[in-house]
C-alpha cells in the first residue's frame, strides 16, 4: 500500500486562476505591512512548488496499457513496490489470509512474489520482520514470534513452513538437510527440455561473471567434459556442492513448457541453474540465468512475446515463473502421518499458461507422476 500523497486539489484551483499570489496581494493591500508581504511571497512560493509537483507527477505518470497481459504486469510491478511500503501489520494480515494449515506446531504459508524472507541491503520490509506480528494475530498478543523453518527466493512463490517454538524448528530444518522433506516446483520455461523428463546431477559453484556489470552467479562445475568426443574428468573446484535435480515436463509447446521440478539437494538457485545452464531451458522472467555475461532483462523469441502480448522492451517486467507447488513433511512430533501440504499457482503463473497454449495437469496425471516417481527410487 503506498503512502497517500497529498493532492492539495483546493489549492490547484487557486493556482489557475489568478494565482495564490495575487489573492494574498490583494487581501494585503489594505494593511501594507512587512508580515503580510512575505505572507505573499510564501504564498506564491508554495503555489510554484505545488505546480512543479504536479507537472512531475504528469510527466512520470505512464499510460494505462490496453493490452490485459500488460496491465498485469504492471499490476504485478505495482504490487511488488507496494509490499515494501505497507506497515508490518498490513503485511502480515494479508499473509493471514494465504495460510495453507495451522496446527499446535506449524503455520504453513503462502509465501507472495516479490517479497524477500530476510532483511538486507535496499529490503525495507521481509517476513522475518512481521513474525512477531503474525503469531499475536493467530495466538493472541502473548504469543511467542513464529520461526523460519526453510526460505525461499525473493521472487518465488508458494508453500513456505513456520513453526511456533525454535525446538520444531530445528526439527523441520533438519529434515531439509537431511533430504526427508519432497519438494516440488512448477517452472515455466523458455524452449522445451530434451528429454522430457530426467535427472541434471551437476555440481554448481559460485563465480565471478565478467562483462560491462562486474556481478556474481552460481553456474555449473561438470566434474567430465567432452574433449574430441571423450568424455574426460576434469580437475574438480573445492567450492562445488553438489546439486541434484529431479525435472519431467507436464505441458509442452514448441517454444515453452511448464515443468515439474524435484530438488534433491538445496544449493542456492539450485533449480534455476540447472535449467538455465544444464538444460538451456532458462525459467520465464529468469533475468539473471537466462544469459551467464550479462546482467539484461530476459531476450525471448517474437513468437513467444506475440502470444504475452509484450514487446522485447518491457521484458524486465516479466516475473520468474517459479512456483512451490508442495511439500510433503514426514511425520514429526505428534503427528504419525506424512503433511501434504498444496498451494495454488499465483494468478499471473496461471495467466501466463493460457497465453502461452500450456496445460494444467489433471489430478490423475499428478498422482501417475508421483506413483511412477516413488517407483523409480
Amino acid at each position: 500500500m503506498a503512502a497517500p500523497r497529498w493532492r492539495a486539489s483546493g489549492l490547484w484551483s487557486w493556482g489557475n486562476g489568478q494565482g495564490l499570489g495575487s489573492l494574498f496581494s490583494l487581501v494585503s493591500k489594505p494593511f501594507c505591512s512587512a508580515a503580510a508581504a512575505s505572507t505573499s511571497v510564501n504564498a506564491q512560493r508554495l503555489a510554484e512548488r505545488l505546480r512543479a509537483q504536479k507537472r512531475e507527477q504528469d510527466t512520470n505518470k505512464k499510460p494505462v496499457s490496453t493490452n490485459p497481459v500488460q496491465r498485469r504486469v504492471q499490476e504485478i510491478v505495482r504490487f511488488t513496490r507496494q509490499l515494501q511500503r505497507v506497515h508490518p501489520n498490513v503485511l502480515a494480515k494479508a499473509l493471514t489470509r494465504g495460510i495453507l494449515h495451522q496446527d499446535n506446531n506449524l503455520v504453513v504459508i503462502n509465501k507472495p512474489y516479490g517479497l524477500p524472507v530476510h532483511g538486507g541491503p535496499g529490503v525495507q520490509l521481509c517476513i522475518s520482520d512481521v513474525l512477531p506480528i503474525l503469531a499475536k494475530m493467530l495466538h493472541g498478543h502473548k504469543a511467542e514470534p513464529l520461526h523460519l523453518c526453510h526460505r525461499l527466493d525473493k521472487e518465488t512463490t508458494g508453500v513456505m513452513v513456520l513453526a511456533w517454538d525454535k525446538d520444531m524448528a530445528h526439527q523441520v530444518q533438519e529434515l531439509f538437510r537431511t533430504r526427508q522433506v519432497v519438494k516440488k516446483y512448477w517452472a515455466i520455461t523458455v524452449r522445451v527440455p530434451m528429454p522430457s523428463a530426467g535427472v541434471v546431477d551437476i555440481p554448481i559453484v559460485e563465480k565471478e561473471a565478467q562483462g560491462q556489470q562486474q556481478h556474481h552467479k552460481m553456474t555449473l562445475s561438470p566434474s567430465y567434459r567432452m574433449d574430441n568426443g571423450k568424455m574426460v574428468k576434469v580437475r574438480h573446484s573445492r567450492n562445488a556442492q553438489v546439486a541434484v535435480t529431479r525435472y519431467q515436463v507436464l505441458s509442452s509447446t514448441l517454444s515453452s513448457a511448464l515443468v515439474e521440478l524435484q530438488p534433491i539437494t538445496g544449493i542456492k538457485h539450485q533449480l534455476r541453474v540447472h535449467l538455465s545452464f544444464g538444460l538451456d531451458c532458462p525459467i520465464l522472467g529468469d533475468h539473471k540465468y537466462s544469459d551467464w555475461n550479462r546482467l539484461a532483462p530476459q531476450k525471448l523469441s517474437v513468437g513467444t512475446l506475440k502470444k504475452l502480448g509484450l514487446e522485447q522492451s518491457k521484458a524486465r517486467y516479466i516475473p520468474l515463473h517459479l512456483h512451490a507447488q508442495q511439500l510433503i513433511l514426514p511425520a514429526l512430533g505428534s503427528r504419525k502421518e506424512d503433511l501434504n501440504l498444496v498451494c495454488k499457482l499465483p494468478r499471473f503463473f496461471v495467466c501466463s499458461l493460457r497465453r502461452l497454449g500450456l496445460e494444467m495437469p489433471n489430478q490423475d496425471q499428478n498422482e501417475n507422476n508421483e506413483a511412477e516417481h516413488l517407483g523409480a527410487q
